[in-house]
């Protein structure tokens, strides 16, 4: 249950992030920013933890040069 479920989270919350910017660049509305505040604390820490996760996601390209089917 280990890496599949760290990279279901790290999937998940990066696509709510993918979202966000999606409507910012849609409508000029931050949906983190509504919900948290503009730019508090929480929203900050929301932000950060979005982008550790793209970073984290990036682990993803590596597995791809693996060739192992799982």
């Amino acid at each position: 249950m280990g890496n599949k479920f760290l990279d279901g989270i790290a999937l998940t919350i990066a696509i709510i992030g993918a979202v966000n910017w999606g409507l910012i660049g849609l409508f000029r509305f931050d949906l983190v920013a509504f919900i948290f505040g503009d730019m508090s604390w929480l929203s900050r820490i929301v932000y950060v933890i979005v982008g550790l996760c793209g970073l984290y996601l990036l682990t993803f390209y590596m597995k791809l040069g693996d060739g192992a089917d799982s």
